[in-house]
């Protein structure tokens, strides 16, 4: 309700707690580790969990990585941490005085994920939503990243409390969205870029995984989980399709040894991200 005072909320005594003064909502942003150099932040996300953005993570840092870029991965699914698995990493991250410090992939790739601090991998994160957030926003502001020109990070799923978290802690310079062919899927992928959108989070493009199997015996594409309804949520949005993964058997077995870093051809090759 207004004061009733005709100049204004300036040199008002009572401003900052009366609901008619209009307030700049606080930064949220969170700071990175004084010995850390990040060029850009890279979130990827997805509506729902089980579409893959895990390896669509892991690709994303492969494939800039072979282009000659200095690439870390900060696994932001804390529950389900699977970023050290896949790179074939078992150790535990060295923590000091000055920070935590990720451990590097054999192909350069540095890596920091809960399983590499906890006793024994296979422990469950037993959490609760705000400590999964604060964890997420640790890895980011105690974690040493030197010299990195890209930081993915692997996004909790969903879009709750969580993800907003994220979102308003780190200084993201665009989030590449991950999703699967289903039109349930789909409707989910909207909430994604609606929730990016409402941030004011740019969108750097569009995963479609699980898109099809190429049948090694007689050459041809199969749509195991249907035709695609993506083109429809890329038209609507001006979205761009950064690449289709098909079903590959090849790559979950890379995945189970922990040589995902072997594989000749991440699919993605194409992706351009800022620079």
């Amino acid at each position: 309700m207004a004061c009733g005072s005709s100049g204004g909320c300036s040199g008002c005594s009572s401003a900052s707690s009366c609901g008619s003064a209009q307030q700049t909502p606080p930064d949220l942003t969170a700071k990175l580790n004084d010995l850390s150099s990040v060029k850009h932040v890279i979130g990827v996300v997805s509506g729902k969990g089980g579409v893959g953005k895990s390896l669509v993570t892991s690709l994303l840092a492969i494939t800039m990585a072979r282009r000659g870029f200095k690439v870390g991965i900060l696994d932001g699914d804390i529950t389900g941490p699977s970023i050290p698995k896949v790179f074939g990493i078992n150790g535990k991250a060295h923590v000091d005085e000055l920070g935590m410090y990720p451990i590097q992939s054999k192909g350069g790739i540095d890596v920091m994920s809960v399983n590499l601090l906890l006793e024994n991998e296979s422990d469950p994160v037993l959490w609760r939503g705000p400590i999964v957030g604060n964890v997420v926003k640790q890895f980011y502001t105690d974690v040493i990243w030197k010299d990195l020109d890209y930081l993915f990070v692997d996004m909790p799923p969903g879009t709750g409390d969580v993800a907003i978290t994220v979102f308003q802690s780190l200084s993201l310079d665009g989030i590449v969205v991950v999703t699967s062919p289903q039109d349930l899927v789909s409707m989910i992928v909207e909430k994604a870029v609606k929730m990016a959108e409402f941030m004011q989070i740019p969108i750097i493009g569009v995963v479609e995984n699980f898109s099809y199997f190429h049948c090694p015996d007689n050459g041809k594409d199969y749509k195991i989980f249907g035709d695609s309804h993506i083109d429809d949520v890329l038209e609507r949005y001006n979205l761009l399709l950064l690449g289709r993964l098909p079903i590959d058997p090849n790559v979950a077995a890379l995945c189970d040894a922990g040589k995902l870093e072997d594989i000749e051809q991440t699919n993605l090759e194409s992706v351009e991200l800022p620079q």
